[in-house]
């Protein structure tokens, strides 16, 4: 398994934006998006933090449903 990397915000969010996620709103260092996947709507919360710790992204991966390699693919 691929360590998950230290990126900042912008990387992180181009790459989810990738994968069908949406910028919904941002309020302060909070940017909030969402996906529309069968009956549900997913919503996940990305700092705007510039890196992302590691441990926080793969919180954020996790939410989003992505493995750490799929992720990077998305780069």
């Amino acid at each position: 398994m691929t360590k998950v990397p230290s990126l900042g915000h912008e990387q992180v969010i181009r790459a989810l934006q990738r994968d069908g996620w949406v910028v919904v709103r941002q309020r302060g260092s909070h940017i909030r998006l969402q996906k529309h996947v069968a009956n549900e709507t997913l919503k996940i919360i990305v700092p705007a933090h510039r890196p992302i710790k590691r441990s926080t992204l793969a919180h954020i991966l996790k939410q989003a449903r992505l493995g750490v390699d799929e992720f990077l693919r998305l780069l």
